[in-house]
């Protein structure tokens, strides 16, 4: 598609959504500003840079398509081909396992800010701005539990570790001027039932409570919930219940992961009751697909709903968005264009909605006009205004972002052993 058959499509598209007093470039102005959280191990699949090992704890990635990145010079060259191809602002979501540890074996219980100083210079020179997740994962000490585990020799192992990331996030924000993002999960559960479900709790609550003790002025701190974990399908201690208690009565951010969810549930509808408890929200946008499974976000009504959620509660300036899968049986760079192309998607058609006209219908009872009003917009032409503002930015438009990938599988990522 030609830049003239591009530009010809967006102003037919202004002009039918002006019809409905929608302003386009408003929205795209908005979409723009909306930062999203690249999560580097989509790269790597997880595997970070600590032991080199495949996964543990609860989690695990499918696939063995060529081309992972096995160094970090190799994450953050994928992380930079991604940006090119991508029109918007963007974070990068990093887990203490990717630390620049110098060849050196550095334990959880010991990291430190200097190892993520070459995070901070990097994420500077190419505009991003850095978020943060401390790892309970793929470590002999993980076990079935970390933070709710009664042995106080593993638990404090573990407090400890989550103490030092809550400074290395506080170093991330000081250093580039803006919050980061601090998300605590932990896999802790139990393969088969137990007599002990109150105890852990107790336990995971009273570790917590020590962590978060200590008031950092330039991160903020999120707590993830989890439905279930492979090997842990019995119980898990930091559930959605949990935390949902949890956050509201120490006001701290809730991060939904839609991916930690039954695929028949709308994390949509827990929205909107969060938000009137929690002060922000964190979402980590994946697809859950029967089992949490991470698959790659798509523009599918799930995602949809979500983001329009967001917007028509007014809670855009309460919520970060983050992405949260790592497909390793596909290409991995197209794995995270596809992801953060749905999700900039779904956003932008929450934006474009009629919504004073859609509140008035159902403040005053008419329903029938609501419902065809919400249907007739799923027909107007949105597609090209993603398109127009992919090449205003400079992004490839359309499926042109295919070939490119291709070409950095090519010429990159098949030269890797």
């Amino acid at each position: 598609m030609t830049t003239e058959q591009i530009e010809k499509n967006y102003a037919v598209a202004k002009a039918r959504y002006a019809e409905l007093g929608i302003d386009t470039d408003k929205a795209m102005e908005t979409l723009g500003k909306t930062p999203i959280s690249l999560h580097c191990w989509q790269a790597d699949d997880v595997v970070g840079f600590e032991r080199n090992d495949a996964l543990s704890g609860g989690i695990q990635t499918t696939g063995n398509y060529p081309g992972r990145a096995r160094n970090l010079e190799e994450v953050r060259r994928d992380l930079e081909k991604v940006q090119s191809l991508l029109a918007g602002t963007f974070r990068v979501n990093l887990h203490e396992t990717y630390g620049d540890f110098g060849g050196k074996f550095v334990d959880r219980d010991e990291v430190e800010p200097k190892h993520f100083e070459g995070w901070m210079q990097w994420a500077k020179e190419h505009g991003f701005k850095l978020d943060f997740n401390s790892t309970s994962f793929s470590h002999p000490k993980s076990g079935y539990l970390s933070l709710a585990n009664p042995d106080k020799a593993i638990r404090d192992f573990w407090i400890e570790h989550t103490k030092r990331c809550r400074r290395i996030a506080d170093a991330m924000g000081k250093y580039q001027g803006d919050p980061c993002i601090m998300n605590i999960w932990v896999h802790d559960g139990l393969k088969d039932y137990t007599v002990e479900r109150y105890r852990y709790r107790r336990i995971l609550k009273e570790s917590l409570d020590e962590i978060l003790a200590d008031q950092l002025p330039d991160m903020k701190d999120c707590l993830e919930a989890k439905l279930f974990g492979i090997g842990m399908e019995a119980y898990t201690v930091g559930s959605h219940d949990f935390y949902a208690g949890y956050c509201s009565k120490n006001n701290v951010i809730y991060t939904l992961d839609t991916g930690h969810y039954e695929p028949t549930e709308n994390v949509a509808d827990i929205v909107s009751s969060l938000l009137l408890y929690v002060p922000e929200l964190m979402l980590h946008v994946s697809r859950p697909m029967h089992w949490d499974s991470d698959h790659v976000t798509l523009f599918d009504d799930k995602t949809r709903d979500l983001f329009s959620e967001l917007v028509r509660a007014g809670a855009l300036d309460r919520a970060h968005i983050g992405l949260d899968y790592f497909d390793a049986s596909i290409n991995r760079i197209g794995a995270y264009i596809v992801g953060v192309r749905a999700a900039q998607k779904s956003l932008l058609q929450a934006l474009l909605e009629p919504l004073g006209t859609l509140r008035e219908y159902e403040d005053e009872g008419r329903w029938f006009e609501r419902l065809a009003l919400l249907e007739e917009l799923k027909t107007l032409p949105f597609g090209a205004v993603f398109d127009y503002y992919n090449l205003k930015n400079g992004a490839p438009v359309g499926e042109a972002y295919i070939a490119e990938v291709d070409q950095y599988e090519k010429e990159v990522l098949s030269k890797r052993g």
